[in-house]
């Protein structure tokens, strides 16, 4: 198998960075777009089958260094008791709003969780060559979708139950906890590699919020997965005012967006993080090929003086071409992160 990346994320210094791009199944691609002809999302995520093979379709194409299993953050909450739909974003039927309405969430046994995706994962296992990641969304950005009740720029609902109702929030994220704790290691009992914690909307909060109602239960669904032994990465986007409570994370590899250059944030966050995974502006795949080759040498020189996972600072657009993708793995397996630095470069 080709270990590059769980080398690389347990914090050696590779010769060449690993390669893997969030949301690097789905839109942009043909091959899932002919899936989605005749498959609604729902069922391409439900259904063991046709989720191992979206998950597969850009290792197959691309020749990533790992696989990420095609999900969505939201799949372990339907067992909890919660409806939702998706336009195209995640749309909660009943939003969570009072003591009450967390008191009649289910709490559902372990095994409960969203099975299909363990069976997806063992198909994985049979064919991958290449890691797979399992992920989950980190209690505090679930908390967000169901609070809120669908996407939004600001969340108002969300931060203002955080000021006016502390107490139905803590609540709330009490019992996300212990789900997506277990969610995440039936993923790793079933075969994952390594898990990824998407805090999507952690950005939002001030540090004194953050640290109230989004470090605690961050490092708690860590700490659940110390004993697997998987690596364990975090990722939130808009957030570099929080790198130092991130930094305080039971992790292995932290995720920058591309508003953070490598180099400056891991003068921040020093040796309590052993990897650094990013950071190129998802819009450079938008670009011309030249450009998106320079900017991917720039992210690469400033990935250097460590363990550095290559990716996107946030989730791949759907308009991508996927000929500018292949022009960015072949520009990170050519970059040699231990050759002198050439001064005219």
């Amino acid at each position: 198998m080709n270990d590059l990346f769980l080398r690389a994320v347990r914090g050696e210094d590779t010769a060449r960075a690993p390669i893997w791009l969030m949301r690097q199944a789905g839109r942009h691609l043909p091959e899932y777009r002919k899936l989605k002809e005749t498959h609604a999302f729902w069922e391409l995520a439900r259904t063991p089958e046709l989720a191992a093979e979206v998950t597969l379709q850009p290792v197959r194409r691309y020749g990533m260094d790992a696989a990420i299993l095609f999900q969505d953050i939201m799949t372990p909450l339907p067992a909890m008791g919660i409806e939702i739909d998706f336009a195209p974003g995640p749309v909660i039927r009943a939003p969570i709003r009072t003591a009450d309405d967390v008191a009649r969430l289910h709490e559902p046994e372990a095994e409960a969780i969203a099975p299909f995706v363990g069976d997806a994962i063992r198909l994985l296992r049979r064919e991958l060559k290449v890691p797979l990641i399992g992920f989950g969304g980190a209690p505090l950005t679930l908390a967000t979708y169901l609070v809120e009740g669908s996407g939004s720029k600001e969340y108002p609902t969300f931060r203002g139950l955080l000021r006016a109702e502390p107490e139905v929030a803590h609540a709330l994220l009490r019992r996300l906890t212990r789900v997506s704790a277990d969610y995440l290691k039936a993923q790793v009992a079933a075969g994952a590699q390594a898990i990824q914690l998407f805090d999507s909307w952690a950005g939002l909060h001030d540090e004194a919020t953050y640290r109230t109602f989004g470090l605690p239960y961050a490092r708690a669904v860590l700490d659940e997965l110390a004993a697997t032994g998987v690596p364990r990465l975090y990722v939130a986007i808009g957030a570099s005012h929080l790198l130092d409570a991130f930094a305080e994370l039971p992790l292995e590899a932290l995720s920058l967006d591309w508003r953070t250059p490598l180099d400056a944030a891991r003068s921040r966050v020093g040796d309590r993080v052993r990897a650094l995974q990013g950071n190129l502006d998802p819009a450079e795949l938008l670009g011309p090929t030249d450009r998106v080759r320079a900017e991917a040498l720039r992210v690469l020189r400033e990935g250097r003086g460590g363990a550095h996972v290559f990716n996107l600072g946030h989730g791949m657009l759907p308009a991508v071409d996927p000929s500018r993708v292949e022009a960015l793995v072949e520009t990170v397996r050519g970059f040699d992160r231990h050759a002198p630095e050439d001064p005219g470069a």
